[in-house]
């Protein structure tokens, strides 16, 4: 009985995608002669880019591949037509597509536009104001997006589970983080929550595991329930004093979690919101009236030996009611204004020949990088490996340091390194890549 309602559940959920879209009613070729193929949409003035037939497959499809050019207008039957919208479900899990580039004719990416598809990067036009459900969800190549200040609304799971993107700013339109709109993201380093969002709602970045950083604005009053579950490598998070209310399990199996700034207007706390947090070292607390808080808010995070800070007023309040009378010991705030974190300007990467440095406008600053190759795994036998001629990729991530302020934003660079053979010895090796990361290192 489990195995069928299982069964009925995915049918069901893929029957969504496949009737919510619709088929193609024309095919025009772009200027490369790519056939695109379009729907009429607001009573047959305007065409969105959709997919060819009647229906998508759940596995990959192949009606899009390459690099694909959208136009602005085209031209059928000697009338023109503005291309305003990318359809339900139009690059649904096309595997084969590298590129699309996208005209600012276009107002809105419909649910499912590109889901599963394998483009690696998308610059969103500053004309979309919506982006929907699931519209880049399980991008597994996509490693940076460009969301332009016109987007206001970016609908649930639309880039849920793209495990290798790195780099998203979210444009100060934007007035709610929505459901799991970033969860799984596992290769996001940080992100800053923009002052015109009030909310970020349920497993908005749950299992972001790669988050290292996390700014939340002072306009944000509700971090909601799993919010920021599994956010495995986040060391510290300073909620401001706009925040009245922090739901169920919103910063739980934070495991690398040892700080926590809880600002002054800060009114309740929810079960096990900062739960499983088992290396939780300091909690700052500015609020003077103690929040309404579940006994098992830091279930399992060992505040037994953790220290709590709060103002000298509220102490004996603290110390009178669980879950804050179990912290080690209670100290008076010595300022009773959460201190402003200032961020490290972003690094520029310079580069002249086969020589790179790093610059940044923090005084003080450092830096730390890191080179991962973007090549597929290959298995060989011997015990030594020559690529004669090889062309090697990289992706080089820079983030910048400084005494007094977070680590910055990282910068993102590929190279491309078609002349490896750095000791002239006719092979590509293992000697000549270290030799490549040493000089890249400075070393």
């Amino acid at each position: 009985m489990k195995q069928l309602m299982i069964t009925i559940l995915l049918t069901t959920i893929l029957g969504m995608v496949e009737n919510n879209a619709s088929a193609h009613d024309i095919t025009v070729f772009n200027d490369d002669g790519v056939p695109i193929y379009y729907k009429w949409i607001n009573n047959n003035t305007e065409l969105a880019v959709t997919f060819q037939g009647t229906s998508v497959s759940a596995s990959s499809n192949s009606f899009y591949s390459g690099i694909v050019n959208i136009p602005e207008t085209v031209i059928y039957q000697g009338n023109s037509y503005s291309v305003t919208c990318i359809g339900n479900s139009a690059f649904y899990r096309c595997k084969t597509l590298k590129s699309v580039s996208i005209p600012n004719s276009v107002r809105s990416f419909e649910q499912y536009a590109f889901y599963g598809c394998s483009i690696t990067s998308i610059i969103v036009p500053n004309s979309v104001t919506s982006i929907g459900s699931y519209a880049f969800c399980d991008c597994s190549n996509l490693t940076d997006v460009t969301i332009p200040n016109s987007v206001t609304n970016i609908g649930s799971r639309a880039f849920s589970s793209c495990s290798n993107l790195m780099d998203v700013t979210i444009p100060n339109s934007v007035t709610s983080i929505n459901g799991y709109v970033f969860s799984g993201c596992r290769s996001l380093t940080s992100i800053t929550i923009p002052n015109s969002v009030t909310c970020i709602r349920n497993y908005a970045f749950y299992n972001c595991s790669g988050l290292t950083s996390i700014t939340i604005s002072n306009s944000v009053t509700s971090i909601e329930d799993h919010a920021f579950d599994g956010c495995s490598s986040l060391t510290s998070i300073t909620i401001p004093d706009s925040v009245m209310s922090i739901k169920d399990y919103a910063f739980m199996n934070c495991s690398s979690l040892t700080t926590i700034t809880i600002g002054k207007g800060v009114e309740t706390i929810c079960s096990q919101a900062f739960a499983k947090c088992p290396i939780l070292s300091d909690v700052f607390c500015y609020a003077e009236n103690v929040p309404s808080t579940n006994t098992d808010a830091f279930n399992e995070s060992n505040i037994g030996y953790a220290f709590l800070y709060v103002p000298t007023a509220s102490i004996d309040a603290y110390n009178s009611i669980a879950p804050w009378s179990g912290f080690r010991k209670i100290f008076e705030l010595s300022d009773e204004e959460i201190p402003e974190t200032l961020k490290c300007d972003k690094p520029n990467i310079i580069k002249e020949g086969n020589k790179f440095w790093f610059e940044c406008g923090t005084p003080g600053a450092t830096f730390k990088s890191k080179l991962i190759p973007n090549i597929e795994e290959q298995e060989f036998e011997g015990s030594e490996v020559a690529f004669i001629g090889a062309t090697i990729t990289y992706t080089l991530t820079v983030i910048a340091s400084a005494e007094g302020y977070e680590d910055s934003d990282p910068v993102n660079i590929s190279l491309t390194l078609e002349k490896c053979d750095v000791n002239q010895d006719g092979k590509v090796d293992v000697a000549d890549i270290a030799t490549i990361i040493d000089k890249m290192a400075g070393k």
